[in-house]
């Protein structure tokens, strides 16, 4: 089963085609938030001494933006968040973009289709 986007002289892809595309590029960025999920509460529940639930918590607020919910008291936890906090930020931009490139790429495809329709039927671009 080849998944590749079609290029922008193809037709595009039947709908059903489209939808395992999404739910494929929605799978692999499920995995990549557990991934990222998993790596800090690891590092907040070992490193930082933080309960489970908390060591959750503060995961989920870090990787989505919202920011710490406790304090770090030592050196060690201290640089863990900061480098997480890090890792964070550059996850959450490419798991979304994970996430939303079928769709854009769908929505570009059709945008092209119509500017080639029109271009044919003797409509200048200019």
């Amino acid at each position: 089963m080849n998944m590749r986007f079609e290029r922008h002289k193809e037709k595009i892809a039947p709908f059903p085609v489209f939808l395992k595309r999404v739910l494929k590029y929605s799978l692999f960025a499920g995995i990549l938030i557990l991934f990222s999920l998993s790596l800090g509460i690891l590092g907040y529940h070992y490193i930082a001494k933080l309960r489970w639930l908390d060591s959750f918590h503060m995961a989920c607020m870090i990787l989505t933006g919202m920011g710490p919910v406790n304090d770090m008291k030592t050196d060690s936890s201290k640089i863990f968040s900061s480098l997480f906090a890090l890792y964070s930020g550059v996850a959450f931009l490419s798991i979304t973009a994970v996430f939303f490139a079928p769709i854009v790429h769908r929505f570009l495809h059709l945008l092209h289709l119509e500017e080639d329709t029109n271009n044919e039927s003797g409509k200048s671009d200019k």
